[in-house]
């Protein structure tokens, strides 16, 4: 890691006396690209050290905010990055993967890697950062001729080889396999472990339930929701769910038999099932998965067959679906997340002059 720069007086004023500033800090930002409004006044900051992740639909102007936070686009409000401007931190702290990356395509991995830790006083061994990312037998592959996710993998090497303090990783296991996701996954843990700063923006909930300390739901340009993953599934997810497929209609019988079953939860908890019939069977509200036998013993009692049961736990996926009202596209792919009937697609602000590589880590700025 790079020495540290003093933060501001008043970051540290905000955090109170002998607090740690945060790393990150957003204040009333907002952009607008002609009548597009794509930030409308966000407030964030993200803590030294944790995995702060970003979710929302697309349009929802999160790309925009990585790039007001990067310092690759002129927003109003306030932003600070290690208590100044995001464009006077020094470019070896920052490391960014943007959503779009095209580095030359007839340069191998390792020659992209070598290229971009050149660019820094202190970067990281080439060799290494391949062997991290999953790409150190396909090194000396063209670029051009790597699949997908062997080219995000690249990507995302580029973005840590100058060993940054804080890591913008904006949708960084697009077009990966579910084996080069893992290898991700536990690269950013471990990077976060060593100290590391992270904002990931994704579209995979369960990426970001994984490995987010914090979340932030971005909606309309607008913060929504934030705070860990298991007080927004607590607060917005709803309840767990047992979906019981019967082998015939749903009787009033076994209605009352599963509800009377739950009726009295057990010593110690607070349960309050509710049952409703489906177009195949029943559905459970609020059952704790050690009480699944219960319903099963219900049903049986009334002379009801049953075909399968699955028991479902609030997650992630259901605070999106619920706070945004949109369909959900775990890999953001087409128009899977659902854009709502007259809304506008994000502006895309990659207007900043030939001159600006948007895959280096301090795109935007001078070297």
């Amino acid at each position: 890691m790079n020495d540290p720069t003093a933060a501001s007086a008043a970051d540290v004023d905000a955090v109170g006396a002998g607090d740690t500033p945060p790393v990150v800090v957003g204040e009333a930002v907002r952009k607008s690209y002609g009548d597009v409004v794509a930030l409308d006044g966000v407030d964030l900051r993200v803590e030294p050290g944790e995995v702060f992740g970003l979710i929302g639909p697309n349009g929802a102007g999160k790309t925009t905010l990585v790039r007001a936070l990067t310092g690759t686009t002129p927003v109003e409000g306030t932003v600070r990055v290690f208590g100044v401007p995001p464009a006077a931190v020094n470019s070896g702290r920052v490391g960014l993967l943007p959503q779009s990356f095209d580095p030359p395509e007839r340069l191998t991995a390792r020659e992209l890697v070598d290229y971009y830790g050149g660019l820094y006083d202190d970067a990281r061994d080439t060799e290494t950062v391949l062997r991290d990312v999953g790409m150190a037998d396909d090194a000396d592959v063209w670029y051009e001729t790597l699949s997908g996710g062997q080219r995000r993998r690249t990507c995302v090497a580029t973005a840590i080889v100058n060993d940054p303090d804080v890591l913008f990783l904006d949708e960084p296991t697009t077009g990966i396999d579910p084996a080069g996701r893992r290898s991700i996954h536990r690269l950013i843990e471990r990077l976060a472990a060593g100290g590391t700063t992270v904002f990931l923006t994704s579209h995979a909930m369960d990426e970001v339930e994984r490995l987010a300390d914090r979340v932030a739901l971005l909606r309309d340009g607008r913060v929504v929701a934030v705070g860990p993953p298991a007080d927004l599934i607590g607060d917005h997810g709803g309840r767990a769910r047992l979906d019981v497929a019967l082998d015939g209609p749903a009787t009033d019988a076994a209605v009352d038999a599963v509800a009377s079953a739950l009726a009295r939860p057990p010593t110690g908890t607070t349960d309050d099932p509710a049952v409703e019939t489906t177009g195949d069977g029943l559905r459970v509200f609020g059952v704790r998965p050690e009480r699944i036998g219960s319903v099963v013993d219900a049903i049986r009692g009334v002379d009801v067959g049953f075909e399968s049961l699955a028991w479902t736990e609030p997650s992630l996926e259901n605070v999106y679906l619920r706070l945004t009202g949109e369909a959900y596209s775990p890999r953001g792919t087409g128009n899977g997340t659902g854009r709502r009937a007259g809304e506008v697609a994000e502006a895309d602000p990659t207007d900043l002059g030939p001159d600006v590589d948007a895959g280096s880590a301090d795109a935007g700025r001078s070297r």
